[in-house]
């Protein structure tokens, strides 16, 4: 039965939980009102917004239309205006994502006091310029607030790619004032990490903090770090010494080798310990991100590992692993001995750093235990580091048990709930967005604290049950305490799939640790940049790939057929992976970022595939790469009901053999 047949029932009890008003019968409601609503909101038309809006009184979905027909012009309405929305759905997502908008509003516009009044009923939370707004507002009311607000703002700030107003506000009112945690330091670590980033909006924010007469010399050496340093004898003070550091930072995104020579032959000397080892570590990370074999030795001259952040360790980490003559253990437990607590608590770093323990010259049985006890506290199938804990540890990759499922009642309370509901409708019509963020918001902020693990797999198998597949597997994933294997690792069209694997020597697993990845099995999914369909291919690599097969008469537009797409995309990933020497990580790889940059990645010293991917310079490839490894693991334990090993699949990693050429060497 299609999901927009079982959830025709359930509109009324929907509509019915955001208004109090009589609903008319569900014939009267129209769905194709609601999704011109949609488009007139992408188009910013605000006329046409309050025109139909009348039209869908009643609809499951009406808390959108009016959300969408508010938002558009939230600049311009009342405050009454506003409440009457939050309070006629209240307890609806779409009233807390007004009022994050609203909020958002009231701290551009300066108005603090609404802000104050208002802030108290906000349930996300998750928004960092709203919290940045709202620590402004507690420190200014109460200023013991001050300390702790500051270093709030601190992490926010720091944290944050891109500047925004909130965060730049309160950063630059708590900057200098007493009791405030937010140093010079801070703020120039703010500019340096921007000027690396290429994020220059950011990085004049930041510098306008703390020295804005420097803004010019920052466009200068933005624009020119070469001549800039060439022009510049002495560093004799802070905001000079602060500017050949960024000079340097921005030569070292583009000239790795001539950054490292002015550092060491004459600039060096001249900065202070903590500066100086803060460029070094820039250094030596886009040293790592060209995997040169200098990036290790960069590194080692960072005298005080304190003095960098969890990021520049984690390359630290990275460059170490790759070292020339091997993995260098001692850097790499150095550097996550400096890490917070917070990212040593990172499965990745709990298992370098237990590695780095067991192969350290002559462990003592208290080194053992603690390698142990760290491989112990992540050891599961949930992972990519999780499932190489277990191996490390002597154990294979096996299907757990399955817990209870969900009972009546359980499911019963999952299937009347209007979040869900509403959520489970809007997919269905193609709002997948705006469904996608109802269902994860219901999930998450049902009641404080959220849904309990049995809760959560009451959701989860509500998804499951209407084939909304990423919505099953993203829940079940949130309950901690259980592993449901079937709703994490579903198997949809397992007939086709399989089959097709089989006729081209691919391995199922494979095929479906990767589907996983790409689409979470949403067969209409679409990339930002226009890969389509279940594996998420492009339409150019479509029709290469067609061409190879022998398909005649492709087009683009038949990858949204889903045996087509199966057929396509496995037919493209059999000819990466014989490219590749039957190497799953290079394939998945170059599934993600093109052949041409694995085919670089690889050369060096042959390193094992743990390292190998931890090191991938593109942080979405080297994600990928995991997931579709631990995916593949756990799905081949799944079909084969035997043990499995993710390292074996890891293999090692090293430059092709030159007697065997590229099976596919114009692989696009």
């Amino acid at each position: 039965m299609k999901l927009r047949t079982i959830l025709a029932s359930l509109a009324l009890l929907v509509a019915g939980s955001v208004t109090a008003q009589q609903a008319p019968p569900a014939s009267q409601v129209r769905d194709d009102v609601i999704l011109d609503m949609q488009k007139a909101f992408q188009a910013g038309n605000k006329a046409r917004l309050t025109q139909l809006l009348p039209l869908v009184q009643g609809h499951p979905l009406e808390a959108w239309a009016a959300y969408w027909e508010l938002r558009a012009r939230l600049d311009t309405a009342s405050t009454d205006e506003v409440r009457q929305f939050l309070d006629r759905y209240a307890g609806t997502y779409q009233e807390d994502r007004l009022r994050n908008d609203w909020l958002l509003l009231l701290g551009q516009r300066r108005d603090w006091t609404t802000f104050a009044q208002e802030y108290p009923r906000y349930r996300m939370n998750d928004d960092r310029e709203v919290r940045c707004y709202a620590l402004l507002v507690e420190a200014t009311a109460d200023p013991a607030r001050l300390p702790a607000a500051s270093e709030e703002v601190r992490r926010n700030w720091l944290a944050q790619r891109n500047g925004d107003d909130g965060c730049t506000l309160a950063a630059s009112t708590f900057y200098g004032q007493r009791g405030s945690r937010l140093t010079a330091g801070d703020v120039w670590r703010k500019v340096r990490q921007s000027v690396e980033a290429n994020r220059r909006q950011a990085a004049s924010d930041a510098l306008e903090i703390v020295k804005p007469e420097s803004l010019p010399l920052l466009a200068e050496l933005s624009a020119r770090p070469s001549k800039f340093l060439a022009g510049k004898v002495f560093a004799f003070s802070r905001t000079r010494r602060e500017m050949v550091g960024l000079a340097l930072i921005k030569l070292a995104t583009s000239d790795v080798d001539s950054a490292a020579g002015l550092l060491e032959n004459k600039w060096g000397p001249q900065l202070h310990p903590e500066e100086r080892n803060w460029v070094w570590a820039v250094v030596g990370r886009q040293a790592a991100l060209r995997m040169l074999p200098e990036a290790d030795s960069y590194f080692d001259k960072v005298q005080r590992d304190k003095d960098l952040s969890d990021d520049l360790l984690g390359w630290q980490v990275r460059a170490a692993l790759r070292s020339p003559g091997g993995p260098d253990w001692k850097n790499i437990a150095r550097a996550i001995a400096a890490m917070s607590e917070a990212a040593q608590a990172e499965p990745a770093w709990k298992y370098w750093q237990a590695r780095a323990i067991l192969a350290a010259e002559r462990p003592t049985e208290a080194h053992r235990a603690k390698a142990e006890q760290l491989l112990e506290s992540i050891a599961s199938p949930r992972g990519f580091y999780e499932q190489l804990a277990l191996e490390e540890l002597g154990q294979k990759v096996t299907v757990p048990p399955r817990p209870a499922p969900p009972t009546e009642e359980e499911m019963r309370a999952a299937r009347e709930n209007p979040g869900l509901n509403r959520a489970l409708y809007a997919i269905s019509l193609g709002l997948r967005s705006e469904g996608v963020r109802e269902w994860n918001y219901t999930t998450n902020l049902h009641r404080p604290g959220g849904l309990d693990d049995r809760e959560l797999l009451a959701a989860a198998q509500l998804a499951c049950d209407r084939e909304v597949w990423d919505r099953c597997i993203n829940t079940s994933e949130r309950a901690k305490g259980a592993f449901d294997f079937a709703q994490r690792y579903p198997m949809p069209f397992r007939e086709q799939v399989v089959r097709r694997a089989q006729e081209i020597s691919l391995d199922p697993a494979y095929v479906y640790g990767l589907i996983r990845q790409e689409s979470r099995f949403v067969m209409d999914a679409r990339s930002n940049v226009g890969a389509a369909g279940l594996m998420q291919v492009m339409p150019a690599t479509a029709r290469w790939t067609a061409r190879k097969m022998g398909m005649a008469g492709f087009s683009a537009d038949q990858l949204h057929d889903r045996d087509t797409n199966i057929a396509i995309g496995t037919g493209y990933l059999k000819l990466v992976l014989d490219d590749f020497g039957g190497s799953m990580p290079l394939a998945a790889a170059a599934y993600n970022a093109g052949p041409s940059r694995p085919r670089a990645w690889r050369n060096g010293v042959p390193v094992e595939g743990a390292a190998w991917a931890e090191c991938v310079p593109f942080s979405e490839t080297r994600d990928y790469v995991k997931k579709v490894l631990a995916n593949t693991t756990f799905y081949a334990a799944m079909l084969t009901g035997q043990p499995q090993s993710l390292r074996a699949r890891l293999g090692t990693i090293g430059p092709r053999d030159a007697s065997q050429p590229e099976a596919n060497g114009d692989l696009p």
